[in-house]
Formats: C-alpha cells, structure tokens, sequence
C-alpha cells in the first residue's frame, strides 16, 4: 500500500455530492469518448453506486493537476486540467462517502493522514494498491453511503441521461427536442445553462473561444452572451424540416410578443422559412395578404400546401429570394406566378359552339375592326372553358390577355350575350395595344360594360 498526498485540506465546500458525482461521470464519458470504448454503465448494486467504463483504466497518476494534452487536443471530451478527481474526492470525503476506484493497474481509496514531516497539517490521501487483476477493462467506481437522488440529480446535467429528442445533427452541435422541462444548453453533452423562452435545447460540440473562458469550474450558470452565437451556428447549419415547422410555428405569433427567443433572430427566421420552401408543402404570407386575398388563400390550401403567415420584415427580406435548393422562395408573389404559369386553357373549336354561341362570334371581325384593326402582338381569338381565376378583385375573370401564346382568350360564358362579349373583347384587345395592367378594376368593369352595349347597339341596327 501507498499513500499519495492530494494537499487538501477544505476545499469547494459549496459543493454538494452531485457535483462530486457528475465530475465522476465526465471523466467516465471523457474515456469512452477519446478510446471509442462501450457506453459507461451506472448502476445500483446491493446499496452501492457503480460507474463503469471501459476504456483504458485510471492510474494513480490522474490525481495529480496537470493539463491533459490529449484532452486539450480532443474538442468533443469534457474535462482539460485534471482536477476534477480531486475536487470529487475532496467533497466526498466532506460528506462521508466512500468511493473506491479499481483499475487494472491500481486501486484507490481515501483516507485523512498528517502530512509527511507535518503531523500538525492533516491532509486528504489517496491509498494505492496495485496489487489488483492485470485483466480488468476500463475503470470501476463504487461509491456507499450516497443517496439515489445524488445520482440521478448528477445524472441529470448530462445529455446522454436525457431522453429528450435529438432533432438535428450538425458540425456546431444538435438541436434537442426541449420537452416539457426549460430548455437546456449542453457543451459536449454536459449542462452549462438552463433557458426558459428557448423553443429548443443545445449541445455545443464545436466550443468557441468565447465559450471556453465563461466556463467556469462547476460548468454551470454560464451566460446567454457565450453561447447565442453558437446556438445561431447549429440552427443556421440545420436542415431538419421539423425543426423548421417548430421554427415557423412561432413566427405566427411573434408580433404578440409571445415567440419563444430564438426567433428575436431574423436571420434563424429566414432560414427557417429557406428549408421549409424547399419542401414545396408552404407558402409564406402576412397577416395583411391572408385577409385581403382570402380567395387566393383557398387556392394555396386546395393545391395542397399551407399558408404560413410570417412578420412583414421578413416577408420583405425573402422577396426575390431563394431557397436552400435554389429556387425562388413561395411567398404569395412567386404562388401567384407558378399558378398563371401552371395554368391550362380549355379551348373550344368553332365547331363545338351552339349555334348562339357561334352567332355571337361571328360578329368578332366586325368588332376588331371597329376597333381600328387587329394589334400587331394578337395572332388569334380563341375561346376557353377555363380562365385564370382573378385573386386581386376576387371576380370571376371573363378574358385575358395572353403574351405568351399572343392570344386574347375569351371565356365561353361571354358567348351568351353579344353586349357581353364585345365588351370583353374591347377590353383584352385594349390591354393587348397598351400592354397595361388593371388598375381600377371597378372602373374597367363599368366601362367594359358601357362599351359593350354601345357596340351592341352599333352592330345590331
């Protein structure tokens, strides 16, 4: 037997047995971590608690402070300088808990001693046997006289315990289904900060500068500042389309002020609304555009996606933008535009008219050419069965301009009457010379109408 002086007398006495066990932990996970070794194992046998890993087995040579350059050099392990050990030791013999810690090459227990040459100083020590099973695997403590809520209270600050959902991978860390606790940030799946507005909980695995300097050593309490830009990092680099459902869910109710704080970010919101276009299941409106374009709402639904309403800022920071695939983002303008593009006629030859529809049409040289001629852009006058419906005015449209066929498309239901379709066809026939839009569409449609029976008239007598 040795004895190994740990020069502690009082020290962390804020700690409780918790802390001790979860620095326990951490250096079981550190091990699996840097051998790719089994998981640990923490367990319950008779009224002793067990962590067990399975890597290369503690030495006694742990026990002392010292930068770990292996860890240093691992980014995904939890420990760095070694003196974790210490202090669980410390606090456990604080609280009167035995642990003893079995290796292939020593086992540890502890005990108080006088300090060699200082009999007047009584230290806390470590007692070495290594006359122990050359076979053994990985590291064994046992730990008697802790409570079970010590552990699973320990057990709790680790991500690997959780049986929260990890929702999304990516180089800076996961996105972690928060369930009905706050939410958590974990840095290599030990938890530094607990969140109680975020939507999601956090593992950082690619720790920043930043980070490294706020944790402190009980990694707890560290503060927003140190981990919001790597909170926007994971959730910039996912794709996950759930985790963009969440996202977009509460961007409904941002302007209640009741949207969870990730969503404070714009840029985490248009990225959001960047993999859920790229799905083709949504288009992106604001509250304003549901209300006054209610028939085109019905369009989107009846075509089988969903309307999302979103904030007005960020409807404007989309506009003309592109999704995570490349394409233009669906926001009502490019719904409207893939619709008139998507859109096929009906047309019907002369031959099938009625006779008071083909009546009607034969009057359609006489109109063109009281209109002064046929303009140049128009090769044809053609009747559908079918017309793009009009979402600006909510009215049934009766014809259309068409410049990519150089077509003036007349519905079939203008054939009924003769004012009817003169006045139409005036109409497409004035947009098709102009090349302009509607603009008063109350005003075009009383003067179609008036124009419609002046020609009637004209054409009759």
């Amino acid at each position: 037997m040795k004895k190994f002086d740990l020069n502690i007398e009082k020290i962390l006495e804020s700690w409780e047995i918790h802390h001790a066990v979860r620095e326990l932990l951490a250096n079981a996970i550190d091990e699996q971590v840097m051998t790719n070794s089994q998981s640990i194992e923490v367990f319950k046998e008779n009224e002793t608690w067990i962590i067990r890993d399975y890597g290369r087995g503690i030495k006694y040579s742990s026990l002392t402070q010292n930068e770990n350059e292996e860890k240093i050099k691992n980014p995904h392990v939890i420990g760095k300088f070694g003196i974790g050990l210490k202090d669980a030791l410390a606090t456990l013999d604080r609280h009167d808990v035995q642990i003893e810690i079995l290796s292939k090459y020593n086992r540890i227990k502890t005990l108080k001693s006088p300090k060699e040459g200082f009999n007047e100083i009584v230290t806390l020590h470590a007692l070495i046997d290594e006359n122990i099973q050359r076979d053994f695997v990985g590291t064994k403590i046992e730990l008697k006289g802790i409570s079970d809520e010590d552990v699973e209270k320990a057990k709790r600050l680790f991500l690997m315990f959780s049986k929260n959902e990890i929702l999304s991978r990516t180089k800076y860390g996961d996105v972690i289904h928060r369930g009905k606790e706050n939410a958590f940030i974990y840095i290599n799946g030990v938890r530094v900060a607990e969140e109680d507005n975020f939507l999601f909980s956090y593992n950082i695995t690619n720790v920043s500068s930043q980070i490294k300097k706020a944790l402190n050593r009980e990694r707890t309490n560290v503060g927003r500042s140190a981990y919001a830009d790597s909170i926007k990092k994971i959730l910039l680099s996912s794709k996950d389309e759930k985790v963009a459902e969440m996202l977009a869910k509460e961007m409904a109710i941002i302007e209640s002020g009741e949207a969870k704080d990730e969503l404070s970010w714009i840029d985490i919101q248009e990225h959001a609304i960047k993999i859920l276009s790229s799905t083709n299941k949504y288009v992106f409106i604001t509250g304003d555009e549901a209300m006054t374009n209610t028939s085109m709402i019905d369009e989107i639904k009846n075509s089988g996606r969903t309307p999302i309403v979103i904030p007005l800022n960020l409807r404007e920071k989309i506009k003309g933008g592109t999704d995570i695939g490349g394409n233009p983002i669906q926001d009502i303008n490019q719904f409207l535009f893939d619709y008139n593009d998507s859109f096929a006629f009906e047309f019907i030859d002369n031959k099938d008219l009625s006779d008071k529809e083909r009546d009607t049409y034969s009057f359609t040289d006489k109109i063109i050419n009281l209109f002064g001629g046929l303009p140049k852009q128009v090769k044809k006058i053609v009747i559908s069965k079918t017309m793009r419906k009009d979402f600006v005015s909510n009215n049934e449209t009766l014809g259309c301009w068409d410049a990519q066929t150089s077509a003036i498309v007349v519905h079939r239901s203008q054939l009924g009457k003769l004012p009817d379709y003169c006045g139409t066809l005036i109409h497409e026939l004035i947009h098709a010379k102009t090349g302009l839009d509607d603009v008063d569409r109350e005003f075009e449609t009383e003067l179609t109408k008036q124009i419609g029976k002046f020609l009637s008239l004209y054409l009759e007598n």
